[in-house]
Order: C-alpha cells, then sequence, then structure tokens
C-alpha cells in the first residue's frame, strides 16, 4: 500500500473502461495505490479485448485509426484522473500517465506537439505525459515541463539515461517555476525485470545468482537521482511483473521499496503486494555492493553498455509493434 510516511508511491499499471468505472475507485479508497501509468501496450490490450468499447467505436466511423484511439484513450485518462483528482488536489500523487505515439520516439518536435495536444484534450492537471528516454524525449521533455505540464519518463534500462534524464527535468522545472508555475512533477520509469529475463540464464551458467541485475542496476539508478535532491522529480519502477512461477508474484516490488520512489505494478501483482505484511524498505544499497556485482559481471564477460543497447532497442520496438497492431484492429 501507499505509505507516505517514507514517500513511497503505489501506481496501478493497468487501464481498461470497465475496470475504470467500476473498480478503480475502491483501489484509491482503500489507500491501495495513489496513481495509475497506461503505455501502448496496456491500450491495444484493453481496446482489443473489452466489449467496453464497442458503443464508442460505432460513433466514430469514418475516423482514421489514430483518432479512434485517441479518442478511446483520451476518455479512459480523464475517468481515470477525475477519480484521482481529490489525491492530487491534497498533494498525494493523483497522477494517470499516458505515452505520446512511440512512433515519435526520435521527432522531438512531435512529441512536444502530441503531448502538449493531449494534455490539453484530457483537460485534467493530473496528467502525467510519457515520453521515451531517447536524444529527441530529453528535449521534449524539458519543453512539456516548462510549460507545466508533468512527465514521466519512460524505458530507462541505464544510468546514462537516468542521469540524461534529470538534466532535462531539472531544466524544465526552473524553467516553469520562474514563469510562476503552481504545480509540476517528473518520474524517471527504471524498467527492471527484463534485465532477468534477458540473463539469467547465461548468468546461471557462470554461478552467478539471478534475478537480481534489475535490482541492482535499479538500485544505482536510484541512489544517482536521490543524490540530486530534488523533491519533484522521483524514481519509479517499472516492468515488475513476474513471468512463470520461479519467483513469488510480488518479488520485485519487495525488493524495490524506497523511500521517495513510485512503484508501478500489474493488478495481480499489486494484490499480492498487499496481502501479506507490509516489508521494510529495501533501498538504498551500499554502493559499494552494487559496483561490487557488476565487476563480477564484467570480470565473466557481461557487457552491460550492450545489455543497455540492446533493451532499449527491444522495449521500443515493442511499443511501436503494439500500437501499429492496435491500429490495425480499429480499421
Amino acid at each position: 500500500m501507499v505509505n507516505r510516511e517514507i514517500a513511497f508511491s503505489l501506481w496501478l499499471d493497468f487501464v481498461e473502461r470497465d475496470f475504470l468505472k467500476n473498480n478503480f475507485s475502491e483501489l484509491i479508497e482503500k489507500g491501495i495505490i495513489n496513481g495509475a501509468t497506461s503505455n501502448p501496450s496496456i491500450f491495444a490490450s484493453a481496446i482489443t479485448s473489452s466489449p467496453a468499447y464497442k458503443e464508442q467505436l460505432a460513433l466514430l466511423d469514418g475516423k482514421s485509426t489514430k483518432e479512434k484511439y485517441e479518442a478511446l484513450a483520451i476518455e479512459d485518462i480523464r475517468t481515470a484522473a477525475q477519480a484521482l483528482r481529490p489525491l492530487y488536489d491534497e498533494g498525494n500523487d493523483g497522477y494517470i500517465s499516458i505515452e505520446v505515439d512511440p512512433f515519435l520516439a526520435n521527432d522531438t518536435e512531435g512529441t512536444i506537439a502530441e503531448g502538449k495536444r493531449l494534455f490539453t484534450a484530457i483537460g485534467e492537471p493530473n496528467v502525467m505525459v510519457k515520453v521515451p528516454a531517447t536524444e529527441a524525449g530529453y528535449a521534449a521533455m524539458t519543453e512539456l515541463l516548462c510549460t507545466g505540464i508533468s512527465v514521466n519518463a519512460t524505458l530507462i534500462f541505464s544510468p546514462k539515461q537516468a542521469q540524461k534524464c534529470l538534466k532535462a527535468m531539472k531544466k524544465g522545472l526552473d524553467c516553469f517555476e520562474k514563469d510562476g508555475g503552481l504545480r509540476a512533477e517528473a518520474v524517471i520509469s527504471v524498467f527492471v525485470s527484463r534485465f532477468d529475463r534477458m540473463l539469467d540464464a547465461d548468468l546461471e551458467k557462470e554461478a552467478i545468482p539471478v534475478s537480481k541485475t534489475g535490482i541492482y542496476n535499479a538500485a544505482k539508478i536510484y541512489n544517482l537521482i536521490e543524490a540530486n535532491r530534488t523533491p519533484s522529480i522521483r524514481t519509479l519502477f517499472a516492468s515488475t511483473g513476474v513471468k512463470g512461477d520461479a519467483l513469488r508474484p510480488d518479488y520485485y516490488m519487495r525488493e524495490l521499496l524506497a523511500p521517495h520512489s513510485v512503484n508501478t505494478a500489474p493488478l495481480e501483482t499489486i494484490k499480492a503486494f498487499i496481502g501479506k505484511k507490509a516489508p521494510q524498505p529495501a533501498f538504498p544499497l551500499e554502493e559499494s555492493d552494487i559496483k561490487g556485482y557488476f565487476t563480477k559481471l564484467a570480470d565473466n564477460g557481461f557487457d552491460m553498455n550492450k545489455v543497455y543497447r540492446q533493451l532499449l532497442k527491444e522495449g521500443l520496438e515493442a511499443f511501436e509493434k503494439a500500437f501499429q497492431e492496435m491500429l490495425e484492429s480499429l480499421k
């Protein structure tokens, strides 16, 4: 659950229309979550599998597939934002994110224009625009924050990406505050479990403990972000769902519990997390321990820079594929 004493937030990584109308508010009222996130894959799954969108889609006949998608997404995000608004008004997060078209990942101006357009169309202040951490994305983060639009940087795998996000975000927040803005915040979304799914089989061959790389990498980035001491920029731990039965469902959530952070997870993972006694904060980890782990990986031939590049490439491609498949389903 949300723990405001240590500034730990829990956001739901799921959006679907019937759920938003029937079950979402209960999670908020019970203090289980204080925010939510979405991405192209989540919307693709919701729109293609749920009958809740049929009525609105019938009214959108003749529109382009992207216009149809945006109309559906805007309504869902607005519904979530309105449910979360009381939390936002009292300063207890209350954010919901919407991602720009993943095909704009290398287009700064396109990302800025779409981010502003979606934010305006939704019409709620507690919406975060999700921007991939690419070279084009960093400049877009600065501009969006400068205009008072909160930003969720996504697809962060490397400390270098996190450092670039920090620089871009601080520049945007400084600009916004100088203009007399009231509130804009940012999160840096660090992906976790994908490291272990990529590396664990090879690590096992070298007798190196598995299911640890994503956690140590997240710990390194968390320490980097916290060292900057910017209250309005936090680490958000994402990609925390578990595949298969080798790990308990809430393994990553418990291992990543940290002060001044956000954890976003699927509904089933959250249910597993709140079903047991709340753990003590697991972070921060000592820098010497983090360095020792990655030295051991390097000594055994694992090139983390290569891993970072591969995971970012796969992440961008996965969002593009999900987005394209969802658009195809709307024809």
